[in-house]
């Protein structure tokens, strides 16, 4: 097996996953037991398991023989869903591994805030964007968790409804303990994002080199 087919396998066996367990427990607990569809679709967990799956996807078929290269939109958008899911992961093993989450199926929580997310960062590293991302799309990464923070917020203060403690006044010490919270997750993800591009661009280089290009490596390791 080539890296091109590896890639294609690696990329549409954990959107398969993803969707699997979004699936399952979208259908098996959420509709089953009557729960909200609004609120199953209000979690940044299951949004960006389903955004980082439709990019396994869709970069998947991009290398397939015959595809033109990703645009430089395309790579952004990659590397947006890499960092959503990759903060998926680091907040809930750090913040929320010891809160109840309400009925989620446990093979479900190992697979949408474990592995996949691991999935998304050992994708990002092992084949590399193909364009080099400028800084500029850092802050463009953030304005879906800025918007995700204040739809949440404003959400629970209309019905009550927070996906997560750390956006509700009650468990978090009012609404300026929330707004500390929002600017501790903020400062996060911004520290991860410019650690993925960085990541992402050091990869670019070093499978563009000279020396890499001389041992075909561009080659054995397609990116997109």
């Amino acid at each position: 097996m080539n890296t091109r087919t590896a890639a294609i396998a690696f990329r549409l066996a954990f959107a398969a996953l993803a969707l699997t367990a979004v699936g399952v427990q979208f259908f098996a607990v959420t509709i089953a037991q009557g729960h909200s569809i609004l609120n199953f679709f209000s979690y940044f967990t299951n949004l960006s398991n389903i955004m980082i799956s439709i990019v396994f996807i869709v970069s998947a078929l991009r290398l397939l023989p015959g595809r033109k290269d990703p645009s430089d939109s395309d790579v952004a958008i990659r590397g947006g869903a890499v960092v959503y899911i990759a903060f998926v992961g680091i907040v809930f093993n750090t913040i929320l591994a010891d809160v109840a989450l309400g009925p989620l199926i446990p093979w479900v929580n190992v697979v949408l805030h474990m592995i996949v997310p691991i999935a998304g960062v050992v994708d990002w590293l092992l084949w590399a964007p193909r364009r080099r991302l400028p800084f500029r799309v850092v802050p463009w990464w953030m304005i879906w968790p800025a918007v995700y923070s204040v739809y949440s917020v404003t959400r629970g203060a209309i019905d009550g409804f927070y996906p997560y403690p750390f956006f509700n006044p009650e468990a978090s010490g009012g609404y300026g303990g929330v707004a500390l919270w929002c600017l501790v997750l903020i400062l996060a993800f911004f520290i991860l994002a410019v650690l993925v591009r960085w990541a992402g661009n050091l990869r670019h280089r070093s499978l563009t080199s000279p020396a890499a290009q001389s041992d075909g490596l561009p080659e054995r390791a397609p990116r997109g």
